[in-house]
């Protein structure tokens, strides 16, 4: 393969990885519409697929989300959302629910929750880290440092073995 064709080769793969980027943030999003305004589903996909992510901040056009992994982990987070928030519960310190935290981080934490359930192919590392990014575009303070730690430990209960052990 030529220079040119293994570079238009890291530049597609760099495309759908912001592609896939986007379609988390996309399901963060949408969760946290269908929690506050109780939208249905249907109406929630209609809408994010069909419409371009934009910074409200900047008014920057982020552009569209990997329709397909949006969709995905948006009907499965709603299909097995009675299993994944017992697992998140179980990672939260004493005395706090998945219920008392903030709406945004609850939607975060329940989209990675199933990938790290269902998206075997997606490591955990990146699904960590993806979500953490998602938390720092929506948070200044400590709620990234929250996701990050309640997604280790998901992470390393729900895929033994894949991140290296604490030392």
């Amino acid at each position: 393969m030529s220079a040119a064709g293994k570079s238009a080769g890291k530049g597609a793969g760099k495309a759908a990885s912001l592609s896939r980027s986007r379609a988390r943030l996309a399901v963060v999003q949408a969760l946290y519409q269908m929690d506050m305004a109780e939208t249905d589903l249907g109406a929630v996909l209609e809408e994010f697929s069909a419409n371009p992510l934009v910074d409200e901040a900047e008014g920057d056009r982020l552009g569209k989300p990997d329709v397909d992994h949006m969709t995905r982990v948006l009907k499965g987070v709603v299909a097995r959302q009675r299993e994944i928030d017992p697992l998140i519960d179980n990672q939260l310190a004493t005395g706090w629910r998945l219920v008392r935290i903030d709406s945004i981080v609850r939607a975060i934490l329940r989209a990675a929750a199933y990938e790290l359930m269902e998206l075997a192919d997606v490591p955990a590392r990146v699904v960590i880290s993806e979500y953490v990014e998602v938390a720092h575009a929506f948070f200044e303070g400590d709620e990234s440092k929250v996701v990050n730690g309640v997604l280790d430990q998901l992470a390393r209960k729900l895929r033994e073995g894949e991140l290296p052990t604490r030392g």
